[in-house]
């Protein structure tokens, strides 16, 4: 299924006197440069081609995309066939494109991910193998059937179920990552489709960017897919850099396939473009990723040199892009071995300089994206074979590595344009968590604890005090301060007025939720306080497993997450308490918010989140998460935690959020659930970019205890994963042997698979896929 790849074309267009563009390959230098990237990106895969996910699960294949990308643009596609073979010769993309990759023979292959069934079938292109037999499936009629014919999403590349029982229960979050990469493929295919280019056309602004999500307006016949100027009222229209640069490629690929009409839209976006480059060279991307950097500024210098008419900005682009590679000079600091790899902005790349490289996943992501603005070559002759032809050999200082031997076509002269003098690197502003993090710290009296005032009379927090440190601890920020405050509630007052009612008990009490807090603080605080913590929650615990306040002040709610909290702080030695929570779950998949609501119908999506945490958690080993039904477990709670964590997968919106009744995001909802959701091995990074994106001038949310309720969400992780956490979880997503999960009730959605599963060309959106991307960033083709 090989295919021959056609020598580089390149082609001299005499403008003004100036060599405008180059057909098929870049600059030697940029192409240079491009290789070395190549040469370092083949060097990260595993021997099998594939990409590790750090969330764990499946490996990232949306990654793993964008490599095979990466490495035909720069004319070094023999270093991505253990890539394709992954994907097509062992049969892995419909991992990727379906929901069967997490739970594999239960029927979940008749779900179909639109954006990412588009991105396989342009890697097939790419890579020179049958789109119509790749992994024994026909790619381009895939694609075409994901592409809604009537109803709302008419003309939209859609996420739908093959089986008409799921059909209403199956989420429709694709994007236009989807819907630019599903144009390219098909007009790569010779079939364009007109409804769809249209749809993809109606989502650009009258100024002349395109927006990244879908919206929905109301029709005289109903609702329909708004256009991008009608979603402009809903905020729902924000511009994106990434998502104009890929519809600009989808655009010229569309034009050079036949279709008509496109000339006055593709001027347009140019315009946009080089009216919004920065004065750096580099340009920015959507909503929390508006600075510059090299994923964004990648897809965008491929565009605009595709199209033409653009040489300055092209060349100040890849000025930029260069600017962030680490590069021969590199040779005697930290990034010696990592010679050809893109950082995600100068200034990372200034950090790892002395540094090294912190998060070798978002190094891959960005060299795969900003080296199509090195390579230069647009996507419709990418995916035709019309690449450079590779450079045979690069040596570096401390590594030699070779690639096939072909001899190079004589360069023909071109006129250079001028790089503009390397700009002075800023420091990066501060992430979300950094800023959530110090103004949770700012809320500390004295630095140690949080104080409420009620009828003018203020009183010690001690349950938001704790809650604050296992917040800082998700967020892993202000250090000193989660000291002082765990030193603060481990100190006998706080012990006895948090967790005994000291002060307004007359006899002997105990509270089981702050019992079980206060052992998981002194266990991260390593304080010997824990073992006789967790002694008095031990004996709070009846033979059934349930936990029972004493005293006057007893909680009488018992609620799923006090109950929770109560199994993380003893799940070395849970008694029946893990079984009597198991037995809670409704006929939903869901918890109630209520331990006696026994028999229940329907659930609570936080009491949920919590249940999965505490289903899935052992005591802190190095062991990593198994992806196998631990042997200890029982059936039910093995079908519980399944049914329950495939049913929180399906809340969230493209976005990474669950949404109230006006459509406004739940945060506190939305941030259980991306921590639950984290520590099974499935992506939060969605959640974390849109949540950290609401943050206010002063860090936090709209108060307090919004801010306080954020933090998982924020951090794109649970306190049960963060370092030095007394808790580990048990298994990470899929599990290769799970039975299978009866198909869901009417009020319940489908099992999709996680974010991370899905696209990204730099890193939210689901992926890890439900997946980075999250909007991840594609091409996470949906970040």
């Amino acid at each position: 299924m090989n295919r021959r790849r056609s020598s580089a074309v390149l082609a001299l267009v005499a403008g003004a006197g100036l060599v405008a563009a180059l057909a098929g390959g870049a600059a030697a230098a940029e192409h240079q440069s491009a290789h070395a990237s190549s040469v370092w990106l083949s060097r990260q895969l595993r021997p099998d081609g594939t990409l590790e996910n750090p969330l764990g699960g499946l490996p990232d294949h949306g990654l793993m995309i964008d490599v095979i990308f990466a490495l035909h643009a720069s004319g070094d596609g023999a270093l991505a066939k253990p890539v394709v073979d992954f994907l097509d010769d062992q049969g892995h993309a419909t991992d990727y494109y379906t929901w069967d990759g997490l739970a594999p023979g239960q029927g979940y292959d008749q779900i179909i991910v639109g954006g990412a069934v588009a991105k396989t079938l342009l890697a097939a292109q790419v890579a020179g193998r049958d789109p119509r037999d790749f992994d024994g499936h026909d790619l381009v009629a895939e694609v075409k059937g994901a592409i809604r014919r009537s109803g709302v999403d008419a003309g939209r590349v859609s996420d739908y179920s093959k089986n008409p029982e799921w059909s209403d229960m199956v989420p429709n979050n694709a994007n236009m990552f989807g819907q630019a990469l599903a144009v390219i493929g098909l007009a790569v295919a010779g079939e364009n489709d007109q409804l769809a280019i249209d749809k993809m056309v109606t989502q650009q602004c009258s100024e002349g960017y395109f927006r990244a999500f879908f919206g929905q307006v109301e029709g005289p016949d109903g609702p329909r897919v708004s256009s991008c100027d009608e979603g402009k009222a809903a905020g729902a229209s924000s511009p994106d850099g990434d998502t104009s640069g890929l519809a600009l490629s989808a655009m010229l690929a569309a034009r050079k396939a036949g279709a008509p009409g496109l000339d006055a839209t593709i001027a347009k976006t140019v315009a946009w473009l080089k009216a919004n480059q920065t004065a750096g060279g580099g340009w920015g991307g959507g909503v929390g990723t508006e600075a510059p950097n090299t994923n964004s500024t990648g897809l965008i210098t491929q565009a605009l040199a595709d199209a033409g008419g653009a040489g300055t900005e092209v060349a100040r682009g890849a000025a930029f892009l260069k600017s962030a590679q680490a590069k021969e000079s590199d040779a005697g600091n930290a990034l010696a071995s990592h010679l050809g790899a893109i950082a995600y902005n100068p200034a990372a790349y200034e950090a790892a300089r002395t540094g090294g490289i912190a998060g070798i996943d978002t190094w891959i992501r960005a060299s795969a994206q900003a080296s199509l603005g090195l390579s230069q070559v647009g996507f419709y002759a990418l995916a035709k074979g019309t690449v450079p032809e590779p450079i045979t050999t690069t040596t570096h200082p401390t590594t030699r590595t070779e690639t096939p031997t072909v001899k190079a076509p004589a360069q023909k002269p071109v006129v250079r344009q001028p790089v503009p003098a390397p700009q002075k690197v800023q420091p990066g502003p501060k992430t979300p968590a950094a800023r959530l993090g110090a103004y949770l710290a700012g809320k500390l009296v004295r630095g140690d604890h949080v104080e409420v005032t009620e009828n003018d009379k203020t009183y010690v927090d001690y349950d938001a005090t704790a809650d604050l440190v296992l917040a800082l601890r998700a967020l892993e920020e202000q250090p000193d301060a989660v000291k002082k405050a765990s030193e603060f509630l481990l100190t006998t007052d706080s012990v006895n007025a948090y967790a005994h009612g000291a002060g307004q008990e007359t006899g002997a009490a105990a509270y089981a939720e702050p019992l079980a807090k206060l052992v998981i603080i002194a266990q991260f605080q390593k304080s010997g306080r824990a073992d006789e913590l967790r002694a008095d929650l031990v004996e709070l615990r009846g033979a059934d497993g349930l936990f029972a306040d004493t005293g006057t002040y007893a909680d009488s709610e018992d609620t799923v997450r006090r109950h929770t909290w109560a199994v993380l702080a003893t799940v070395g030695d849970p008694g029946q308490a893990i079984e009597a929570l198991a037995v809670r779950q409704c006929r939903d998949g869901l918890f109630p918010e209520r331990m006696d609501a026994t028999g229940c119908e329907t659930g609570d999506l936080a009491a949920t989140a919590a249940a999965v945490t505490a289903l899935n958690s052992k005591p802190f080993t190095e062991d990593a998460p198994t992806g196998r039904t631990p042997a200890d477990w029982s059936d039910k709670r093995a079908t519980a935690f399944v049914k329950a964590i495939t049913l929180l997968s399906t809340k969230p919106n493209g976005k990474g959020v669950v949404e109230d009744e006006g459509g406004a995001p739940s945060i506190a909802v939305s941030a259980s659930l991306a921590g639950a959701r984290q520590a099974a091995g499935l992506d939060a990074s969605g959640t974390a970019k849109t949540l950290g994106s609401l943050l206010q001038d002063d860090g936090g949310l709209t108060d307090f205890g919004t801010s306080l309720a954020a933090a998982q969400g924020i951090a794109g992780r649970s306190w049960v994963s963060a370092d030095g956490s007394p808790v580990s979880p048990v298994v990470r997503l899929p599990l290769t042997d799970a039975e299978p999960v009866p198909a869901p009730v009417a009020q319940a959605a489908a099992w999709r698979p996680p974010l991370w599963s899905y696209f990204t060309l730099g890193g939210a959106l689901l992926l890890a896929g439900l997946v980075l991307l999250v909007r991840r960033r594609f091409l996470q083709g949906v970040k």
